[in-house]
């Protein structure tokens, strides 16, 4: 059984256009005579590798700490795509984690781009949370509709994974996202189980 990590680091990772880099700012220092190391940071919340709740597109939709665990931690799909995930696309998909036994959790390794036909797809099964390697779901220039489908139907969403060299098939997910009250996502360090 081997743990495989599937975060960015933090303080480097990649952001979304507009976004501010996380920084990192050292208050206390030993080496400078202080009684302990002591770090404060600011960020955003969909910095690096980072959980979408409900909220983020939807005004009545759940908070990070409304949603709860479930979605983030159990067994996943791990499919590879490149190109857009077109509605028959997103079939392949889900009948790839069906076989599987892990259809409620779908990470997609590659330059994948989900489509408002893929979305409805998704939207349509039972599915708690879909992720995937770019920093947002569906296409860089305006992410919306595909983020109100699927988050309108409460898929969490999963952002900025890592998943080069990861082989497709089931695995055990940890996505356990910070419990922000009242806020639209969280960073989380995200990490797979092979239990093959």
């Amino acid at each position: 059984m081997g743990i495989i990590d599937i975060s960015q680091e933090v303080f480097t990772c990649n952001v979304f256009p507009g976004d501010l880099q996380p920084v990192m700012t050292r208050v206390m220092s030993i080496e400078k005579g202080d009684i302990c190391n002591l770090t404060k940071f600011e960020m955003c919340a969909h910095n690096g590798t980072h959980v979408d709740a409900p909220f983020h597109f939807e005004k009545d939709g759940k908070t990070i700490d409304k949603v709860g665990l479930v979605p983030y931690v159990g067994d996943c799909f791990v499919a590879h795509h490149d190109g857009d995930i077109t509605a028959d696309a997103a079939q392949k998909i889900i009948a790839g984690a069906q076989a599987a036994g892990a259809s409620q959790r779908i990470l997609v390794e590659g330059d994948a781009t989900m489509t408002e036909e893929g979305a409805r797809v998704f939207a349509q099964t039972d599915m708690l949370l879909y992720g995937n390697e770019s920093q947002t779901v569906g296409p860089m220039e305006d992410a919306s509709a595909v983020h109100h489908i699927m988050l309108g139907k409460g898929i969490c969403l999963l952002e900025g994974v890592v998943l080069m060299g990861v082989k497709e098939g089931k695995y055990f997910l940890s996505a356990a996202p910070l419990n922000l009250g009242g806020s639209d996502g969280s960073p989380c360090r995200a990490y797979l189980i092979d239990q093959n």
